[in-house]
């Protein structure tokens, strides 16, 4: 072919294919039909997008208003889509002064069945939080990724070590056979950065699985297989911030998308300054608009077009994958007006839904001014369901560590759950031993395996969602250190050459077995639990480092007697007559062994007696 007739055949095409680069992200990806709110905006970001014109042509589907800013390359379009609008695709036009034309389709799809009325994560469940990376590598293929900066370093314990989301997969039966009913993942979104990018906290593409944990289609995957034996999938969610390599950070939308004009500025971390009646706003927007860490720019959510990206984003995922809820990460930090907002959007959509703020406070009233329904000092409204319980995590390892006296051990844990009447709903709370940002609980408790099942016990008994750590079951540790890396390490097994196997318990030691099929023993049963699920919870003040509560259903009633002393205790059932009832025998949890309830019940040694009455 000769060069004129190439020259005129380039010419020849259409303006659509000649204008096609002009756009690089069309955000949300895709939409569906049938939501509640009819409110969708684009964001169309791309060389010079901002000097065209928009346009479409759907049934029931509306170009209400265009949004430019000072950056050309993005234009903002607000779409209203009808509760009759067909499902398929939309033609997007977008056309400049000179007649340059480009077209781009986006998908409407049609709503999966139920989709609204989905059922979030509650006192029945069990929790279990793993880091992915860490967990188990499914593929290797995948460890190293195009583009991505950071490759695999399994001996830096800050390191890649090549965990994926095909590893959940392939161990989603051990869930199931452990009590396991939901699984939160740390961030699997994308974090091209170029070190210490495994904890998933600096998100560089808020619509994509990171490509070392695998691809969107994966994710979903992951969520249907989960979701076939009754286990929920939950996203954590970050609205605060994002990591320092996100492609806005190149080429910011508008000025004030980033807090301190993208310069770091650090936060004080004084979620006091909220509610301090002799606070200055200083000090309030010192902690709401200052970063975490310099790779971690903080977001404007006072922007109405950042504050619609990242409700939309949450939406987006929960009906793309099928999520049974959010965790948010450092809940109080991003603006108060939006999260207020935020929640009602989401809980709007999915009434039933559940969503579980982190709030890393010690004070109960502060983490209780988050839930929805509570009173409050201010007019604040929220709409966010859970918290995560660090009042009742603290106070349960000081119970289980400090020596008894008059104001220390089993009286903290007492004390704390006395302080539920700042909730509007305790029993939502989730309650945990550790995370992946703390010690684990077995080194807190000093490697103690009698305060370690006692501390199980707890948490599977108490009132509220328990949450345990991948690894906990099988009595990982971080000996003589504090740091993340060591916290969050590998679970045995999940990695080729593994001398350890935790899945199988090849290579357990006794005890960590012991652990393992304890709580095995206790999740299991607790599954069937309603007194546990859905009972009130009544407590006896303690003594002598024992501590009685009950859970108490129409359908069942569970005694649990905490004894911290190395020596048994001959507990008089008389005191707790009212509750125990017309019960003659309680049927120990897990084991089976009959106690009578006639007069004395002996309690053993550093024991959490869980007794089913009868």
């Amino acid at each position: 072919m000769t060069i004129q007739r190439i020259l005129c055949a380039f010419l020849c095409l259409p303006a659509a294919v000649l204008g096609s680069d002009r756009i690089d992200r069309l955000e949300p990806p895709s939409w569906w039909v049938g939501m509640r709110d009819p409110a969708l905006q684009l964001m169309v970001h791309g060389p010079g997008i901002g000097e065209f014109t928009p346009h479409l042509d759907h049934p029931g589907v509306v170009l209400e208003r265009v949004h430019r800013t000072s950056n050309p390359n993005y234009l903002f379009v607000d779409l209203q889509i009808a509760p009759d609008a067909a499902a398929g695709t939309v033609e997007l036009a977008f056309e400049d002064a000179d007649g340059t034309r480009i077209v781009r389709p986006y998908d409407l799809a049609e709503r999966a069945p139920g989709s609204a009325e989905r059922l979030g994560f509650s006192p029945r469940d069990v929790i279990y939080l793993i880091t992915p990376d860490r967990f188990a590598n499914g593929d290797p293929g995948n460890d190293r990724a195009e583009g991505m900066t950071e490759g695999p370093n399994r001996a830096d314990p800050d390191g890649r070590h090549g965990g994926d989301l095909q590893g959940i997969i392939d161990r989603l039966d051990y869930f199931q056979s452990m009590g396991f009913t939901q699984i939160w993942l740390n961030p699997v979104l994308e974090n091209n950065q170029p070190d210490t990018s495994y904890h998933g906290y600096a998100i560089t593409d808020l619509y994509r699985v990171d490509p070392r944990y695998g691809d969107n289609a994966l994710y979903q995957r992951l969520s249907a297989e989960a979701r076939q034996r009754g286990i929920g999938l939950i996203q954590d969610v970050i609205p605060n911030h994002i990591g320092s390599e996100h492609w806005w950070m190149t080429d910011l939308p508008e000025s004030d998308w980033i807090n301190h004009g993208g310069r770091y500025v650090q936060t004080n971390h004084m979620r006091e300054a909220l509610h301090d009646p002799h606070g200055t706003e200083a000090d309030r927007t010192g902690f709401q608009d200052g970063w975490f860490v310099p790779t971690m720019p903080d977001l404007n959510q006072r922007n109405p077009r950042m504050a619609t990206y990242l409700t939309q984003n949450a939406i987006w995922w929960i009906e793309f994958a099928g999520l049974s809820g959010l965790r948010i990460d450092t809940y109080s930090y991003p603006d108060k007006a939006f999260l207020s907002d935020w929640t009602a959007r989401i809980m709007a959509e999915y009434p039933n839904l559940n969503l579980v703020g982190e709030e890393w406070s010690l004070n109960p009233a502060i983490v209780a001014y988050w839930q929805r329904g509570a009173r409050r000092h201010d007019d604040y409204r929220s709409s966010l369901p859970s918290l995560m319980d660090f009042p009742l995590q603290h106070a349960l390892v000081q119970a289980l560590t400090e020596p008894e006296a008059w104001d220390t051990g089993v009286r903290k844990l007492y004390w704390t759950l006395a302080n539920d009447f700042h909730y509007a709903d305790p029993n939502n709370l989730v309650v945990f031993g550790d995370n992946h940002d703390m010690s684990r609980i077995y080194t807190q408790l000093g490697e103690n395996p009698a305060r370690y099942r006692m501390a199980m016990a707890v948490l599977a008994t108490t009132r509220g969602i328990p949450q345990i750590f991948y690894g906990t079951e099988v009595l990982m540790k971080n000996p003589g250190t504090t740091a993340h890396g060591v916290i969050r390490s590998d679970f045995p097994g999940g990695f080729a050459g593994d001398p350890v196997d935790a899945f199988s318990g090849r290579g357990l030691s006794p005890d960590r077995l012991e652990a393992q099929s304890f709580v095995r023993n206790l999740l299991n049963w607790r599954r069937n639990a309603p007194a546990i699920h859905a009972g009130e919870l009544v407590h006896y003040a303690p003594g002598d480092g024992v501590y009685v509560y009950f859970r108490r259903h129409p359908d069942q009633t569970v005694m649990v007697a905490l004894n911290k002393s190395d020596e048994p205790v001959p507990l008089a059932t008389a005191r707790f007559a009212a509750h125990i009832g017309a019960h003659r025998r309680g049927v120990e949890v897990p084991g089976g062994e009959v106690h009578e309830l006639d007069g004395h019940l002996t309690l053993p040694p550093m024991t959490a007696l869980i007794l089913e009455l009868q």
